[in-house]
């Protein structure tokens, strides 16, 4: 169902290994500006230490997901023309990226949301924010780096509360369940083995939370720092706005139940 929507190297010009900058931190070794290339990139546009990039200390690497807009801008908005060979085109596909993934990072959402019984009352607006997303990712390059994200952002964040709400309705509705967790962050938070259905987790710092052998289906998890959060054996298959990014930096293994559309990591204990 959401295919499209995630990365697809082999299809893309390294485009987060040099549009992205970063900085020395327990993500990343050491500093990188945006646009030089990564020192581990290969000339394939492949990664040399791909399956060794946790234990070098590029865990930011590892949880990195760009909803397929890498593979979008490289083979669509530019045709297959890679940036190295053509300079003067390098810098504004550099700017090109981080807008078409933060839209791309948006379709994802609406598509979940489109595919959900609970949203058939607001389908026809999910269905044309969804369209009008998609049109702004095939617009010129000089188009794409005119748009205002951030008030389309909003017009579509609207669209994904309601779906929240109508998605955890029947949760919330339940007598026997417990009053939903106030809390601004998680951090740390033991959390194993409760019953967290229908939970709204959007924007919630959760990083090395205990979730294991928890049940939180239908929970929001829009926006949640998950980085080291205990997932092992939690149940997570109707999990809103789960994407893999976050069980990329996420700790589970072969009893975590996780959606369809996600891969489990291989870094993962099995």
């Amino acid at each position: 169902m959401l295919n499209h929507l995630k990365s697809d190297c082999q299809n893309c010009f390294g485009l987060c290994c040099v549009a992205l900058p970063y900085g020395k931190s327990a993500d990343f070794p050491f500093n990188k500006d945006a646009g030089d290339p990564c020192g581990n990139l290969c000339s394939t546009n492949l990664c040399a230490i791909h399956s060794q990039l946790r234990e070098k200390g590029f865990r930011g690497c590892v949880s990195y997901e760009c909803f397929g807009a890498g593979q979008h801008v490289s083979q669509t908005i530019y045709n297959g023309r890679d940036w190295r060979d053509n300079k003067e085109h390098a810098e504004e596909m550099f700017a090109v990226f981080p807008i078409v993934q933060q839209l791309h990072e948006m379709l994802f959402y609406l598509k979940q949301a489109l595919h959900l019984k609970e949203t058939q009352s607001i389908r026809a607006s999910l269905q044309n924010s969804y369209e009008e997303t998609v049109e702004l990712t095939l617009r010129k390059p000089e188009a794409i780096l005119q748009i205002d994200v951030s008030a389309h952002r909003s017009k579509v964040n609207a669209l994904l509360i309601e779906t929240s709400k109508l998605y955890r309705s029947r949760m919330n509705d339940n007598s026997q369940k417990k009053k939903s967790r106030k809390a601004a962050d998680f951090i740390g938070a033991n959390l194993k083995g409760l019953n967290l259905q229908g939970e709204d987790f959007r924007g919630k710092l959760m990083i090395a939370a205990n979730l294991s052998n928890s049940d939180l289906r239908r929970s929001n998890f829009i926006g949640a720092d998950l980085r080291d959060a205990d997932l092992r054996g939690a149940e997570l298959r109707e999990a809103l706005f789960l994407t893999q990014s976050q069980i990329n930096s996420a700790i589970g293994d072969a009893q975590t139940k996780i959606p369809v559309d996600l891969d489990r990591p291989g870094h993962w204990w099995c």
